[in-house]
């Protein structure tokens, strides 16, 4: 698969459905929530689980991201709770059993992979009956609109008509880019039932505050930011727009 460079952290909107996830978890009796998360690179999302008291296991091939993701498991006092797979997604299946998960991360993953289908029936093996698979991929609509209002027409015109949404002829890393539709077509052929799909970066990924302003200003400006990314994330064709989709799908108990 090609080097991973699609963005995994999420947004405020992403973190509530995530952290929503594991309340439920707790709710069905499960007092630590088992993560899995895959491509998980430093641990933007495995350390903050484990802090909260999930057992999380990170399946990541990179030994540079999983040096940096122990040194902050031992800064947290996590490492206990975190177990590290240095090893291809491909082989999630030889080091996570079948139904041990509540969640199931893949952010920034089926972007890159070889075969997005056989990956997304393996992040679904691992989850519990009731568990949910949290998805963050690249937006084609949003690579198409960015390009085109840049005046890049003609990547444009070609990311719009190319079959996986990438310009063959770049340097891009990304082997495809998804649409909403496309999205969800991808996680039901997998048997799982997808109960939400919002945007992640409708507008902070391309407007910037320029104006010499008062630092308190700044802050005020990045807040308005933030309100205005949590309503449009869920209002579509905002939400179809966003540099990133987010998909909750959940396998049926």
């Amino acid at each position: 698969m090609r080097t991973e460079t699609s963005a995994g952290h999420g947004s405020a909107a992403v973190r509530k459905v995530l952290e929503a996830e594991l309340r439920e978890a707790r709710a069905r009796g499960v007092e630590r929530p088992r993560v899995v998360d895959v491509g998980g690179g430093s641990g933007v999302w495995a350390v903050p689980f484990a802090s909260d008291g999930c057992l999380v296991t990170v399946v990541e091939p990179n030994p540079n991201a999983l040096a940096t993701l122990r040194r902050r498991a031992e800064e947290e006092g996590v490492s206990d709770r975190i177990t590290v797979v240095a090893d291809d997604s491909d082989a999630l299946g030889e080091h996570v059993p079948d139904g041990s998960a509540d969640l199931v991360l893949a952010h920034g993953l089926l972007e890159v992979v070889d075969d997005p289908a056989a990956a997304v029936r393996a992040l679904s093996a691992v989850l519990a009956p009731g568990g949910g698979l949290s998805v963050l991929a690249a937006n084609r609509h949003a690579a198409v609109l960015h390009r085109a209002l840049a005046g890049r027409l003609g990547e444009a015109l070609k990311l719009l008509t190319e079959p996986d949404g990438v310009l063959t002829d770049d340097a891009e890393t990304l082997l495809r880019r998804f649409d909403t539709a496309g999205l969800e077509a991808l996680l039901g052929g997998a048997g799982l039932e997808v109960t939400l799909i919002q945007g992640d970066g409708v507008v902070s990924d391309v407007v910037q505050h320029v104006e010499p302003e008062p630092a308190s200003a700044v802050v005020s400006w990045e807040h308005e930011v933030a309100e205005f990314e949590a309503q449009a994330a869920s209002t579509p064709p905002l939400r179809d727009i966003a540099t990133r989709l987010h998909a909750l799908a959940r396998r049926p108990g």
